[in-house]
């Protein structure tokens, strides 16, 4: 099982190119089961659940394949299968995608109820009361979401959370619905709106994608088209937490800096010098970062996605930080790790005391999580000697060659596979 080696304490210097949006591809692939014509996608980025997503297609009976660079050409016109199974979903929570999709297209689904991280229930229950409500008949048998329809029939839905994968999925859906669906407490994220604008290209006529209100005129058909997935918000934001962390002065292309409102504030009074242009962000950081308050909440406020990066530069920062994490209940599994490189964290409950420290010091650690293990490589970019960050499985299901970007930005890191020794 491969894990990282960092040797910490140098400052970050250079250029990286920001990868697409894993929670943008995910079901923007998705979508391809929509159409019998051919989706080509470009910016999709190499990630362990991007692979994962791919087989679950290839399952199905797409046609999948990789071009040069991070271009992908799906085409569903064969599709033979509504099962998604259980050995490719659970390890993947975004694979409930296909259940919207299937069920839209051939009027039924068998999707394995989906796994993940372990940082909390995220019940699909929004999903399958939605469906219902455009007039799926649903049952759980099995382990498996088992759907039926004849066709599918627009609605009002209000989602009783603000859910993500729960707007993606039912706005997929919605599409081939007979009739109008609203989609009220939608979700605001820039990759919802990121998947919109792909089903408008395919067809789909579709307004109000950005806002908590969206409203989808379902058509009968959806054709081929061709997109670029966004850049990854996420990813952007753990760089610039790192320099955040160590010190340097590092430029990010391709990024999106629009999608990154609440972040980019929050790294601003941390210290971090920004500037940004339609779609790069220079950051310098010459001080000690001060110690930044955060409370995660749905876009377009603090991204959950985030926080654990944030934790991670709190501990060396200068002063205590409040964190508290709203939409996760157990999304702190980060802070035993972070305490075994000498943080200074107290938990209760969804919120976390982080009492700055002037030095982190190496350790053997293990990730739990996708994000988690970000928040460990930023602390291990920062602390003196050398940190080894076991069960990296979890990091490279959403960073494309984390440590080879960061490597360019002067990092001591390298990957060790099991055979190798620290």
């Amino acid at each position: 099982m491969d894990r990282l080696s960092i040797s910490g304490g140098y400052p970050l210097h250079g250029e990286v190119v920001v990868s697409g949006a894993k929670n943008a591809a995910l079901p923007i692939l998705c979508a391809s089961l929509l159409t019998a014509d051919t989706l080509v996608l470009e910016q999709v980025p190499k990630l362990k659940d991007v692979d994962t997503t791919l087989r679950l297609l290839a399952e199905l009976g797409v046609k999948v394949t990789r071009g040069a660079g991070e271009s992908v050409t799906l085409c569903a016109d064969q599709v033979d299968r509504v099962q998604a199974p259980y050995d490719l979903v659970k390890t993947m929570r975004a694979s409930i995608l296909v259940l919207g999709p299937l069920l839209a297209r051939f009027g039924q689904a068998q999707v394995s109820l989906p796994g993940g991280c372990a940082i909390g229930q995220r019940p699909v229950d929004q999903h399958i009361q939605g469906m219902q409500a455009l007039g799926g008949e649903i049952s759980i048998e099995h382990g498996y979401v088992v759907a039926k329809a004849k066709r599918l029939k627009g609605a009002v839905i209000r989602t009783d959370m603000v859910t993500v994968t729960g707007t993606e999925n039912l706005m997929m859906a919605a599409v081939l619905a007979q009739g109008v669906t609203v989609l009220e407490n939608a979700a605001r994220e820039p990759e919802v709106v990121d998947l919109a604008e792909l089903l408008i290209k395919m067809g789909a006529k579709i307004t109000g994608h950005g806002t908590d209100r969206i409203v989808i005129e379902g058509v009968e058909r959806l054709h081929g088209a061709e997109h670029s997935v966004m850049p990854d918000r996420i990813e952007a934001g753990s760089f610039l937490c790192a320099v955040a962390a160590t010190g340097g002065h590092i430029r990010l292309c391709a990024a999106a800096p629009d999608t990154m409102g609440a972040t980019l504030s929050k790294l601003e009074m941390a210290g971090l010098q920004i500037s940004i242009d339609r779609d790069s962000i220079e950051a310098k950081m010459d001080q000690r970062p001060k110690a930044v308050d955060i409370r995660t909440h749905e876009y377009p406020g603090f991204a959950t996605d985030m926080q654990a990066q944030f934790m991670a530069l709190n501990t060396v920062a200068s002063g205590t930080a409040v964190v508290i994490e709203t939409i996760f209940e157990n999304r702190f599994m980060h802070v035993q790790e972070l305490i075994r490189l000498g943080a200074d964290i107290e938990v209760d409950g969804h919120t976390a005391i982080v009492r700055g420290v002037e030095h982190l010091s190496g350790a053997t650690v293990m990730a739990t999580d996708l994000r988690a293990s970000a928040s460990l490589v930023i602390a291990g970019l920062k602390a003196q000697g050398q940190t080894i960050i076991e069960r990296i499985y979890h990091l490279d299901r959403g960073y494309s060659q984390m440590e080879v970007k960061l490597g360019q930005l002067g990092a001591r890191i390298e990957r060790l596979s099991s055979r190798d020794t620290a």
